[in-house]
């Protein structure tokens, strides 16, 4: 084998991986807010993760930055990043199956497409992008749509709820513009730790952590949480996006919302309805409009 075809399929098995890893975390967290409070788990969650990363930076040589400004940055982008969107999920998921939370958070991709058209405007729109957007959000027109005619009852507001944390995703990636000068892992790191010192103190003053008595399975699920979809999918993720770039990376949008899924049907016996599977096929497809490049596009149709 050459070292191209090497490269090429250990990126490939990376990628498989960290698609594994952040659609495997629906179901950890689905797991974990059956004895932990959502606020709680977030809290340790963020805090085991960012002291992981911490760790792996210093082994690298790595320092964090000292200065208020890139502070303040990463204080900003935790709240987009990890404490309104974690808890956000966490909370929904009480009511809402690990696969259905995964299908809507897969709309990411076309809640940042929006938000730049919207508001930096530096990217056009073309006829693929705009197929993109009008099959993710029909997409989720079906799922969210059906529960809504049902009535505003819990399970809709937990279905917005994932849909809010997926808009914040989509304004932490544009906002993640301002740290180009940083290795990538810093702002992960920082926004951790910031995430940490927000939700943790909240936790303790809400949700009173010492009184909880939670099982084995949510332990270990929150363990799996921060460990591996967090820490570890943190590492893969930056080593992809200096290998495959970024635009190569974003395939991992798409081939989680199917894998996260498959996790909760085979692991937590869930099954989805016929407007969910549309709804899934709907979005996957827009996400896959909206991140394969054009050229990749034209190449294959030739």
């Amino acid at each position: 084998m050459s070292p191209g075809k090497s490269n090429t399929a250990g990126n490939l098995a990376l990628l498989l991986a960290l698609s594994t890893l952040w659609g495997a975390s629906y179901t950890f967290i689905k797991i974990g807010v059956e004895t932990i409070p959502p606020v709680t788990l977030i809290a340790a969650r963020t805090l085991i993760a960012g002291t992981l990363l911490l760790a792996i930076l210093a082994g690298r040589g790595i320092s964090m930055p000292m200065d208020g400004r890139n502070w303040a940055r990463f204080l900003f982008q935790a709240c987009l990043n990890s404490v309104i969107p974690f808890t956000l999920i966490a909370w929904a998921e009480r009511t809402v199956d690990a696969g259905l939370a995964t299908i809507l958070n897969a709309t990411s991709p076309i809640f940042t497409f929006l938000l730049t058209a919207l508001v930096t405007r530096h990217e056009g729109v073309g006829g693929r992008k705009a197929f993109g957007v009008a099959a993710g959000l029909a997409g989720t027109a079906l799922i969210v749509g059906m529960q809504a005619l049902g009535g505003l009852g819990q399970g809709l507001a937990a279905q917005l709820a994932i849909l809010a944390a997926s808009v914040c995703y989509a304004g932490a990636a544009i906002f993640g513009r301002n740290f180009k000068g940083l290795d990538p892992m810093v702002p992960a790191t920082g926004s951790m730790a910031c995430g940490a010192a927000l939700l943790i103190p909240t936790s303790l003053v809400i949700e009173h952590p010492w009184t909880l008595s939670p099982s084995r399975a949510s332990i270990l699920a929150l363990l799996a949480l921060s460990v591996f979809s967090t820490a570890l999918a943190f590492v893969i993720y930056f080593r992809l996006i200096r290998t495959l770039g970024s635009v190569g990376t974003t395939a991992q949008a798409y081939l989680r919302a199917p894998i996260g899924v498959g996790i909760g049907v085979l692991f937590l016996g869930e099954s989805l309805d016929g407007t969910a599977w549309l709804g899934l096929a709907c979005i996957v497809a827009g996400v896959v409009a909206m991140t394969v490049p054009a050229r990749a596009t034209a190449m294959s149709r030739a």
